[in-house]
């Protein structure tokens, strides 16, 4: 018990060192990412000329769902949540596609390869090692895949369900639309769609470089927000592991030096009894 105390208390250093990196990261990504996307979704809301794919709403007929999940366990609930949420979405929104088999998943992380394989769910895109040295290049070829799918038709929407980073203690299970890009709602008297820009060479090749760009930037802040959400479960569940292999050890030795004192008061009490038979011979 001693050793398994000495794991915990390790793995909880290790993933408080992750934790402070994932979490830098992913605090200086938001606000980059926030912008990019307020930009998609003015564009969207907006009428322009050229290929508009990514605002293009199609009925829902196939649905793709991507997992972004962990690569390993002992991280409490964390993966456990989110397959819980991909489950409630999937019924509650999209039951029907489900009963014909038109509901297909690509997970990010082993652990959702790992369930949803089981479960016999339609697996499309196995991108292994995502989390092993994560960088914006490794996501950007997930993006690509999935943009290419999109434009293809072989999927009518696609939608991202990952844990958002808040705290240490607090992760918060987020699913969200990734395509087809939902517009700005109109906010007061001026809609979204009054946002002027101004394009520079032209709107076609802006658009062309921007929009890919700004759906893979949305997709690596998911997985910045995932990978800081694990390491902090992964933190306060080795503490709290850690916590209860103390009171377990302090149990044991009070088990274990009671069970030693009994004997030995056996024993004394066995020695005494032979000493007074031996006075009375």
């Amino acid at each position: 018990m001693t050793s398994t105390q000495q794991i915990t208390k390790a793995m909880k250093m290790v993933a408080a060192a992750k934790l402070r990196r994932s979490q830098d990261r992913i605090w200086q990504m938001r606000p980059f990412a926030q912008k990019m996307t307020s930009i998609l979704q003015n564009l969207s809301s907006g009428s322009s000329d050229g290929d508009t794919w990514y605002n293009d709403v199609r009925p829902e007929e196939k649905v793709l769902i991507v997992v972004i999940s962990s690569d390993r366990g002992l991280a409490g609930s964390f993966n456990t949540n989110v397959f819980k949420g991909v489950n409630a979405l999937i019924h509650a929104k999209y039951a029907s596609q489900l009963s014909k088999g038109n509901i297909s998943i690509l997970p990010l992380g082993k652990k959702g390869l790992d369930y949803y394989g089981k479960r016999k769910f339609p697996i499309i895109g196995e991108f292994v090692g995502v989390f092993q040295g994560l960088s914006f290049d490794k996501v950007a070829e997930v993006g690509d895949y999935l943009i290419n799918v999109y434009r293809k038709g072989e999927c009518d929407k696609i939608e991202l369900v990952y844990n958002e980073f808040k705290n240490v203690a607090t992760q918060i299970l987020n699913a969200e639309q990734w395509l087809p890009v939902v517009p700005v709602k109109s906010s007061g008297n001026q809609a979204a769609s009054q946002i002027d820009y101004i394009f520079q060479p032209n709107q076609e090749e802006i658009l062309t470089g921007l929009i890919p760009k700004s759906l893979k930037v949305q997709l690596y802040k998911a997985v910045l927000d995932s990978n800081a959400s694990e390491n902090g479960a992964r933190m306060t569940a080795m503490d709290k592991a850690n916590e209860n292999a103390g009171e377990l050890l302090k149990d044991l030795k009070l088990m274990y030096n009671r069970t030693r004192q009994a004997a030995i008061t056996t024993e004394i009490l066995e020695i005494v009894a032979g000493a007074e038979a031996l006075k009375s011979v």
